[in-house]
């Protein structure tokens, strides 16, 4: 299948051809055809699968075939999590449509509204936008939801995990209830599935590469470490891979900003992207990343939405995450298009279970590398972790009241 096979008009097929798109992935062969159609599409597919062009690609085609004045507003509302996955969509769209009339806008918080304000003056016909600065921006009156035709929620399920639940259904209150409505989601738990009842009609349901496989042509280890070792493994790593793009999960933002600290006091250029960081801050870092000006990007999972680089050689797991599905989401940066990779994780005796996990949510044992500087004494071990039984736990309980208990009060 080739992507003239979706009567695309030749404007969009030529930018597709220039830009090297040729065959579409699972999730584009499927609902592109179905979004043509104009039909509410729920879609589960997981982070490098070409998502954002399964939805852009068909929305492009629909305006350019019934272009009209109607209504003032933008007709295509697109909601994502992160000014990062924001930004992100937005330049893809502004690919897809270069050689079309069709106008976009990127709206999202971290920055002054003064910019935004004059590119909706602008009258786009496609609007990205996080739910937040979209809500300031309807408080002022600088844009109406009226035209609204197509709603797409990107990454949902980030969505929902941010609170954002409260925010999507003003939104909702306020476009059209006659209109097409796309929803794509890595994962689709219940209060997806909710979601969609609420707001979708008959939705089409696409299921491609579900959220516990992982990309064959990713190479995954794990790397036995003392916590206190970790900066002198990711030290010794990055020495050792002089070349090539490296991002780094960080759990926490603080975690993050040590890390890049650590880092620059052994001599290596990295930087970091996280919440706490100015928009311009994280944009000059996911900039200079892309042009091999620092080795390292150090991310939190919320920041790393949206971070799309060419060639990323390498994920590292400085921390594991708790939350499985997080893992396979972290590694599939790498590995894209059928690209190969390797994911890289650092595991301390504490993140035994989490790595327990998410062997047990992609069916698979990850190879342990002990050949490094710093191998951990202990052993960790592939089986589920041993919790302390009911009853051992309800009398250390008891031991620990009753010497409590037994303490001198004070004069």
């Amino acid at each position: 299948m080739q992507f003239s096979s979706f009567n695309l008009s030749e404007s969009i097929l030529t930018v597709l051809e220039k830009a090297g798109y040729h065959t579409p992935t699972p999730i584009q062969a499927q609902a592109i055809p179905v979004v043509l159609q104009q039909q509410d599409v729920l879609a589960c597919a997981q982070t490098g699968t070409g998502k954002t062009a399964s939805f852009s690609l068909p929305l492009i085609q629909l305006l350019i075939t019934k272009r009209q004045n109607g209504a003032a507003g933008p007709k295509v509302l697109i909601l994502a999590p992160t000014r990062e996955l924001a930004i992100q969509i937005g330049e893809n769209i502004g690919t897809y449509a270069s050689r079309t009339a069709i106008k976009h806008a990127v709206v999202f918080g971290g920055v002054s509204i003064n910019g935004q304000l004059a590119e909706l003056r602008k009258r786009p016909e496609i609007l990205v936008a996080t739910p937040g600065r979209l809500l300031d921006l309807l408080a002022q009156r600088a844009v109406s939801l009226q035209a609204v035709a197509h709603l797409v929620l990107d990454e949902a399920d980030r969505m929902l995990d941010m609170g954002f639940i409260r925010d999507i259904q003003k939104i909702l209150n306020l476009v059209p209830a006659n209109k097409q409505t796309l929803l794509f989601s890595a994962t689709m738990p219940k209060s997806i599935e909710d979601l969609a009842r609420s707001i979708m009609r008959h939705p089409v349901r696409i299921a491609v590469t579900p959220v516990s496989s992982t990309v064959e042509t990713i190479e995954q280890a794990i790397f036995p470490v003392a916590k206190a070792d970790k900066i002198g493994l990711l030290t010794h790593i990055l020495k050792q891979e002089k070349k090539g793009h490296i991002l780094v999960f960080s759990r926490t933002k603080h975690g993050a900003d040590k890390i890049v600290r650590k880092l620059k006091q052994a001599g290596i250029v990295g930087d970091a992207i996280h919440g706490n960081k100015s928009q311009q801050a994280r944009q000059k870092a996911l900039s200079r990343f892309k042009d091999g000006s620092i080795q390292a990007l150090v991310a939190t999972d919320i920041a790393a939405r949206g971070i799309d680089v060419d060639q990323l050689h390498l994920v590292i797991n400085y921390d594991l995450p708790n939350e499985p599905e997080t893992y396979v989401h972290r590694i599939g940066r790498t590995g894209r298009a059928g690209a190969s990779g390797r994911a890289w994780s650092f595991c301390d005796v504490e993140e035994r279970e989490y790595l327990w996990q998410i062997q047990q949510l992609i069916g698979r044992e990850i190879d342990q590398v002990t050949d490094h500087p710093f191998p951990i004494a202990s052993d960790i071990s592939y089986a589920q972790p041993q919790k302390p039984a009911a009853s051992t736990a309800n009398a250390a309980k008891k031991r620990k009241k009753k010497r409590k208990a037994k303490r001198p009060t004070a004069a």
